[in-house]
């Protein structure tokens, strides 16, 4: 039985990236030749195996809603190099955004709407304040700035997350200057997309979600087009949930 996946929910299933060499293996021989390619050019093991993981649980996941055979899937790239599955008449249209970060793997899965996802591990030592000079917008970088400086890094975290979902949802990539839309960023306050330019009215197309609670340590953000979504959190392989479906 395919996994159900109604047109007004969008699924996030995480899935840890640490696994045992058996597994690695498995996942391995469900990927196609230019996904063994990208991982075979990696240059630590740590990598390829975590990039093996993390495309071997995204073809299982996709599988379980299309019921289809994981190493069956197909993929494309869009000129931005936002993957997507090749189109197939006999299947539902099944959008998807992958990421993942310290061992950690996100995915959000939609019906008929783009979606991007983005996690990251909170670190220190980034060079928070140098970052967003040049990547946020001045509305961002002043109330970055406005907030004590104990909140400040998790602030940035929650601000280059929500602002890689976007642009992923919008699968246009680094073509759409960071500093042309702004983001809240303050920790406790909603995530929220604030300003488009320079087409304002694109503000009311998309949508985003905070998802960093039961993920101590890292940010995440999701991005849908349309209206806020029911939202339903995952954890992979035991499909229990980690944490309130919205």
């Amino acid at each position: 039985m395919p996994l159900l996946l109604p047109d007004n929910e969008v699924h996030v299933w995480r899935a840890s990236l640490d696994q045992l060499p058996p597994t690695i293996e498995s996942f391995r021989d469900i990927l196609d030749a230019d996904e063994r390619a990208r991982a075979d050019s990696f240059h630590f093991q740590s990598d390829r195996e975590h990039f093996i993981a993390a495309h071997g649980v995204l073809r299982i996941i996709l599988g379980a809603y299309l019921n289809r055979l994981p190493s069956c899937l197909s993929f494309q790239r869009s000129s931005y190099g936002k993957p997507a599955l090749i189109p197939d008449p006999f299947s539902d249209v099944i959008r998807f955004n992958m990421s993942h970060s310290h061992g950690m793997a996100l995915y959000a899965i939609a019906r008929s709407r783009e979606v991007g996802i983005d996690l990251e591990f909170i670190r220190c030592g980034v060079h928070e304040d140098q970052i967003a000079e040049r990547f946020f917008s001045s509305r961002e970088i002043a109330t970055l700035r406005m907030l004590p400086a104990a909140l400040r890094s998790h602030a940035f975290f929650l601000c280059w997350t929500r602002k890689e979902a976007y642009i992923k949802a919008r699968g246009e990539g680094l073509s759409l200057p960071l500093d042309q839309f702004d983001v809240s960023l303050t920790p406790g306050e909603p995530a929220e997309l604030l300003g488009t330019r320079p087409d304002t009215p694109e503000v009311e197309r998309w949508s985003l979600t905070d998802l960093s609670f039961g993920l101590p340590g890292y940010a995440a953000a999701l991005a849908v087009e349309g209206d806020a979504p029911s939202l339903a959190l995952w954890q992979w392989p035991s499909s229990t949930s980690f944490g309130l479906t919205l």
